[in-house]
């Protein structure tokens, strides 16, 4: 079959996902990305098929098949060739963009409801043509599956494990509460990052953080050797009976600016900054305690909440020095969360209530599924080749 005959009808298209939902979007994007290659074709040799012009700058020499995996499956794509071979379609990678774009925007979309105006609007811009809002509810419903699987998928040896939570607000039995979403990721042994779950829970924390982490080495989660967090109470007693044994390195930005509650006067912030952060900045973990036994002293009259403070929870920001010295600006606090949870922020400021818990937890998951394939395929975090 060629190309061309091969084409269905957006029409055609849109009745399937009517009937299908989720399941026929790959048929969607193939189609969508081999018209956009061939019309780029088109534009490169500047003349349609089998025309005649004289600015024309080549000729087409048919179709080369590529599977490209996406997070719908595989995709297979007709790329579209020149005899010159001085041609390849940007819109190959530009419609994948897209296809990214078209998951999250299906999530949001499912969560918020909303007019069939507005997701024409929004699909239209996506992919070029329009689909209704009950073609898109339709569709959105199988994406949970999708999304399901990802949360559930198989884990392996994590080397760095950094934690965090953040808080949505959730509608519950005609209240608006705060749903606690707990966040993993980690570094692997080759070096990249990855998200590795998400729990959306209004349970008590203690329970929900060691449920969630329980669930991480029930799916495979091994080879840990250090967690990096800030100092959530319920995290505390959950990392310390789930992963027992397994060091902590206590979030330095966190543990900067909590220092501050126990500053007693305004104007001695900046110099305690300063100590702070050069203890944080010591060449060895036996400078960086002299360091603090040396800050201690100093603020023990004038400050003494601020010195008994400093010597109970600094040292728990000084795990760092115990691991590689190339690996430390990058495990001393948990700021690869902090960026995480400022992209969700992103994405579900303009919900602001979710109706529920699984809206909730369906938005966030398709995010982190987009920033974490992100990661995977991108460049190494840390090398574990170095030296």
């Amino acid at each position: 079959m060629t190309y061309q005959e091969d084409c269905t009808l957006p029409e055609e298209l849109l009745e399937q996902i009517a009937a299908g939902g989720l399941e026929v979007l790959p048929e969607l994007i193939r189609i969508l990305i081999n018209e956009a290659m061939k019309l780029e074709r088109e534009e490169h040799l500047d003349a349609e098929p089998y025309e005649r012009t004289p600015t024309r700058r080549g000729y087409a020499n048919g179709y080369k098949p590529k599977t490209v995996k996406t997070r719908l499956g595989e995709i297979g794509l007709a790329i579209p060739q020149v005899r010159e071979g001085n041609f390849y379609p940007d819109a190959l990678e530009k419609g994948l963009r897209s296809e990214r774009a078209l998951t999250l925007a299906l999530a949001e979309m499912y969560v918020q409801g909303v007019s069939t105006r507005r997701v024409a609007a929004i699909t239209k811009q996506l992919c070029g043509i329009a689909v209704s809002s009950s073609q898109v509810s339709r569709a959105a419903a199988l994406l949970d599956e999708v999304l399901e699987a990802w949360r559930n998928r198989r884990l392996g040896e994590i080397v760095y494990l950094y934690l965090d939570a953040r808080y949505e607000k959730v509608r519950m039995d005609g209240q608006i509460r705060d749903a606690a979403v707990l966040i993993a990721a980690g570094v692997g042994a080759d070096g990249k990052r990855c998200i590795l779950g998400v729990s959306v829970s209004m349970s008590e924390a203690h329970l929900h953080w060691r449920a969630f982490l329980e669930s991480l080495i029930e799916r495979g989660l091994s080879g840990v050797q250090l967690i990096i967090s800030d100092d959530h109470s319920g995290l505390r007693k959950a990392r310390q009976a789930v992963f027992t044994g397994v060091p902590w390195q206590r979030c330095q930005f966190h543990l900067q600016q909590n220092a501050s509650q126990y500053v007693p006067r305004k104007k001695m912030r900046t110099a305690v900054a300063a100590d702070i952060r050069a203890i944080f900045n010591a060449p060895n973990r036996k400078q960086a305690e002299v360091y603090l036994q040396e800050t201690v002293t100093r603020y023990a009259n004038t400050a003494s909440d601020l010195a008994d403070w400093l010597e109970a929870a600094i040292p728990e920001g000084l795990t760092v020095f115990d691991f590689p010295v190339e690996h430390r600006r990058r495990i001393r606090t948990s700021n690869v969360l902090e960026r995480v949870s400022q992209e969700i922020k992103r994405r579900t400021r303009v919900i602001r209530i979710f109706p529920n818990q699984s809206s909730c937890l369906r938005l966030v998951s398709a995010v982190l599924m987009e920033i974490s394939e992100d990661w995977e395929t991108g460049r190494i975090y840390l090398d574990f080749n170095s030296g």
